[in-house]
């Protein structure tokens, strides 16, 4: 009876035994399992982690690689000529400066079609502006209806050397190009201009008429042209254009050089000629000209007899002044003037480092070949405010 009693102890014990083995290989189990949930949490942490640290990189490289496309019409809808007279001002004041790096332009003739292709590069430090514009200059054009100087502006990134836009190069041109007249004929013009006589139709003369009339409050614009014609619808054109906004300028054309630059207060030559447009008979003694056209040494749109009457003379820069310009290289090579006249260059005027004009009676001359800083900084503004007003195409190399 004993006997049958212990093996029935034995049984339940043997029971309980296989119930705590299946409850503690249950609880194995389930540690089991929060060991792997633990390690797969972990693992996608930690992804997580890699994605949100790396993630900055990965846009900031596709972003590197999207270009901004800027068409005049984009330009023209977030910049003013006061924009670019303010940008001209910079570049000047940065080149005069020494604190730009801006080589020569290489030029290439293109005999066959009567045309010239232009490139002009630097880097402008103080602006972070660096690039490239490529630049065409075919006179004949004009009579293709095309514009006689279409170009491209490639601009860089001066952090990352990543090209990130493609800008008008033709508008961008047009408008520095007339806003350094605008901030020569600022800064040198005497204060109560009135009458202004511009030389040439073609694509720069709108802008170098906007500038004029941006910095002084002209009353008569006289435009002179080889073709008559062309100064009659050019007279026209901005008449519709500036005269409202411009405290109703009268524009007319005229049909000679004299009768344009008779009793003017500021003259502007924008033209492609290889011998004086106009000749000082009729030019008053206290004028300001613009000299703008002329950009190889055998180009020469001013007379000789300005630069040796003009009692001061200031250039965009002294490096490409007498090394392209025929309307300075011609009279130094003549002996009509030394390079000693120059006074210096408008750069060194903003930076107050040499004086502009004195007096209202001084003949004033400002000759612009065109610089690559003024490029360059001008589309840096521009590219700042496009992004800043999601304006233009983006695409992605």
């Amino acid at each position: 009876m004993l006997e049958k009693n212990n093996n029935n102890i034995e049984q339940f014990e043997t029971d309980e035994d296989q119930e705590n083995k299946s409850k503690s290989k249950s609880i194995a189990n389930q540690n089991k399992i929060l060991k792997i949930c633990l390690f797969i949490s972990v693992v996608i942490t930690l992804i997580l982690c890699i994605k949100l640290y790396c993630m900055p990189n990965f846009i900031k490289r596709n972003e590197e690689n999207e270009i901004l496309v800027l068409k005049e019409s984009d330009i023209s809808s977030i910049i003013t000529m006061s924009d670019i007279i303010s940008a001209d001002r910079e570049a000047l004041s940065i080149y005069s400066d020494n604190k730009s790096n801006i080589p020569l332009r290489t030029n290439i003739d293109v005999p066959e079609f009567k045309g010239q292709c232009l490139f002009m590069n630097g880097y402008a430090a103080p602006a972070k502006a660096l690039g490239v514009k490529i630049v065409s200059v075919y006179p004949n054009n004009i009579n293709k209806n095309l514009t006689s100087v279409p170009a491209t502006m490639v601009l860089v990134n001066a952090e990352t050397g990543f090209v990130n836009a493609l800008i008008d190069g033709t508008y961008l041109t047009r408008l520095r190009t007339g806003a350094v007249s605008g901030l020569a004929t600022e800064i040198l013009a005497r204060k109560d201009s009135k009458i202004f006589a511009l030389f040439g139709t073609g694509g720069q003369a709108i802008t170098q008429l906007e500038a004029v009339l941006t910095v002084r409050k002209i009353e008569l614009v006289k435009v002179y042209d080889v073709a008559y014609e062309r100064s009659v619808e050019f007279a026209k054109r901005m008449t519709d254009k500036y005269s409202k906004k411009f405290n109703n300028v009268k524009i007319i054309a005229v049909n000679t050089s004299d009768e344009a630059v008779e009793d003017a207060d500021i003259i502007t030559t924008v033209t492609t000629s290889k011998k004086p447009v106009l000749s000082i008979n009729k030019v008053k003694k206290n004028v300001h000209i613009n000299g703008v056209g002329s950009y190889t040494p055998d180009m020469c749109e001013v007379p000789e007899e300005i630069l040796v009457q003009a009692n001061k003379i200031y250039v965009d820069t002294k490096n490409g002044a007498i090394n392209e310009s025929g309307d300075i290289i011609q009279p130094i090579k003549k002996g009509l003037i030394s390079a000693d006249k120059i006074n210096g260059e408008l750069g060194e005027v903003i930076n107050g480092k040499i004086k502009g004009r004195e007096n209202d009676d001084e003949m004033t001359f400002f000759k612009t070949t065109g610089s690559a800083v003024l490029d360059l900084v001008a589309a840096q503004k521009i590219y700042e405010l496009a992004k800043k007003n999601n304006i233009g195409k983006t695409i992605d190399l």
